[in-house]
Order: structure tokens, then sequence, then C-alpha cells
């Protein structure tokens, strides 16, 4: 059966169920690409053998011409790769390359010949592209979580989603924290393109659900009534950045400060940080030496060589307190927006129930 065309929303749909081919070039593919799709090196074939096919020949070819074919590593690789697949049985392949065109027309045709249904993107990833971008502007029910460094502001949010609300970790996303401290025990940084699919993606699957289902949709009206909850963050994030229409949404939002003591935030930033490698901790200072003034990191670093942590970590917390307040209130309406929550203690439980009060 002939490869079917269908537009972003069903594609993407569909892919929630069915394997999805990415077969556009490796580097291409790391750079950025829609998330959870494979990229598989099906494009061997392409190159060196399927764009040679033109509509008036390909009737000439079939499965068994084509593993009979003489020899020739790229097919070889081709041969491997459907192995792959066969051994992972899907009825159902989902592909698309840069913008829908004669790649990814070639490998549909390919492998329709091995009696895989297959569905194409409509436009390619430039498609993908255009619908990611097009989820930044939408009319988002944004509730955020404020409250200086070391509040638990992320173990708040995750404590929210089991009590059933619906939260975006922008800073898992990222893979960073957002402070000097905040590449530690994290992964790689996604590349800026990387970081707003996945944004966009999860934006669009936690905001278009079917309420019989509770489950993504296509075609579903935005169901602004249900609030997402994320994190108050500076535009960028590590090395990268909330896209601005979104950011400046967020901005606009009403936002919980939860209030807590610097002595219990100090405590707990201490036992989160205290165990990474000293190493990385004196790095962390002196990458943000010029704003915490040359004293200062000299005194953080003295510190951390004499194993006095807490000091350290004092001074830092007493740099990211004004650096944070003047963010906070550095928003129009910021009266109106910020409802102080105060707090005993970092416990997300707890909190999540003394929020409860103010929403």
């Amino acid at each position: 059966m002939p490869a079917q065309k269908i537009d972003i929303e069903e594609f993407l749909l569909l892919s929630q169920n069915h394997l999805l081919i990415d077969v556009r070039s490796p580097s291409e593919y790391e750079h950025a690409h829609i998330p959870n799709a494979k990229n598989i090196a099906l494009e061997a074939l392409v190159k060196s053998y399927g764009l040679r096919v033109s509509s008036s020949n390909k009737s000439n070819y079939t499965k068994n011409s084509i593993q009979h074919n003489e020899p020739n590593p790229k097919l070889e690789t081709f041969k491997l790769e459907i192995n792959k697949l066969e051994t992972q049985k899907p009825e159902t392949i989902l592909l698309h390359c840069w913008r829908g065109g004669m790649r990814s027309a070639a490998v549909a045709w390919l492998l329709d010949l091995y009696g895989f249904k297959i569905y194409l993107l409509n436009g390619g990833y430039k498609a993908f592209r255009n619908f990611v971008i097009d989820q930044f502007a939408k009319p988002y029910n944004f509730k955020i979580i404020g409250g200086y460094t070391g509040s638990g502001k992320t173990y708040l949010l995750e404590a929210l989603q089991k009590n059933g609300k619906t939260i975006i970790d922008l800073e898992g996303i990222a893979s960073h924290k957002g402070s000097a401290l905040g590449a530690l025990g994290m992964g790689k940084q996604p590349t800026q393109e990387m970081f707003e699919n996945i944004l966009g993606l999860e934006l669009y699957q936690k905001t278009n659900i079917n309420p019989d289902s509770n489950e993504p949709t296509a075609n579903c009206q935005l169901q602004t009534a249900n609030c997402i909850w994320l994190e108050d963050e500076s535009q960028r994030i590590g090395h990268v950045m909330i896209p601005t229409t979104l950011w400046l949404h967020m901005r606009s939002s009403k936002v919980y400060f939860l209030e807590i003591s610097f002595e219990e935030r100090l405590e707990f930033l201490t036992k989160e940080y205290g165990l990474h490698k000293k190493e990385d901790l004196v790095n962390a200072g002196i990458r943000i030496q010029k704003r915490l003034g040359g004293l200062e990191t000299k005194n953080y670093i003295n510190y951390l060589l004499e194993n006095n942590f807490k000091e350290a970590f004092r001074i830092l917390l007493v740099y990211y307190d004004k650096h944070y307040k003047k963010g906070l209130y550095n928003r129009e309406n910021a009266e109106s927006l910020i409802t102080t929550v105060e707090a005993e203690r970092v416990d997300a439980n707890k909190n999540v129930e003394l929020l409860n009060t103010f929403i």
C-alpha cells in the first residue's frame, strides 16, 4: 500500500504508539529532532540505490531483487537496518525527512516493499518546527512556583504532580537548575532547538487533552481551564533560553512565592550539593566570579578547601537572594501577581498542603 501523507497533529498522535524514524543525516538528528524519533541509517540505500529509482522503473524492483542485488557496503547497511526493523515487528512506521521530499518518499517506497504500513509527515521536520514555535504563543493558564534558591521548588513541582496537578519541569528539560551549581548532577544540556522541541511538544500534549480519556489527542481545543504549574525561572537556564513569547507569558502569570527562612534553605542547600566533587564546586564559583566579586569568590573557595561547605554556600545564597528578589519584582503588576506562602521547612509534601490553602 502506498505511503500516506498526514499532517503534524495526526503524525504526533500516531507516534505515541508507533515507531518514528527520522531519515535526515545523523548530524541533523543529533542537533535536534522530534522527541522519541529514531535515526536509522536508511538513507544509505536512498543515496546509493533508491534515488536512482525513477517512477518509470520502480515496478522493476521487488524486495527479492533488492535482497539479491550485487554486493554493496551501503546496501548491506540497509539490509542490517531492515533486519532490525523486522525483529522489532512494527506494523506501522512513521517517516520524515527535512521537508517531506524525495528522501523520505524513497525510503517509504522501499519499506513498503517489506510490508510495512508507512505514514509520511507532510512538510517533514520543518512542519514540526513551525508547529513547535506556534505552541509558545498560545494562551496558557500558568501558575508559577517562586522562591529563593534552596526552597525546594523542583521537589514541590514533583509533589504537585503526584497530587494530580499538571506540571512542566523546565529545569529537567534544560538539564540545568539555573544557578552556578545548576549543572552539577545533571546530564548534557540539549541544543536550543532540541530544548524548544521537547518543551513545545510537552505544552501541546499537556493542554490538548481528550476529557473522556485524559489522553492527548489531535484536533482538541486548548484546555485553558486546566492550569500548568511551572517554576519561576530566568529566561536563560544554563545555555538554553526559554522562548521570549512564552517567558513573557510566564512573567505575567500568578506567582506563589514560597517564603522559607535563610538558615533553613542553607541547610537544605548544604545537604543537596555538599556531596559533589570539591573541584566542581570551586569551578562553579569561578564561573560567576565577576558577579560575585573577587573577595567573596576567594572566601567561597577557601571555605570549600577547609571543608566548610555551609559557610561557602552561605556566600552563594546571599548573592542569589539579592539576584532573585530583583527579578521577582521586576515584572509589571508584581504586587498583584505575587502571593507569599510562608513555610517553616523545605518539605515538599507539607508545602503542597500549605499551597492548596491559597489556590
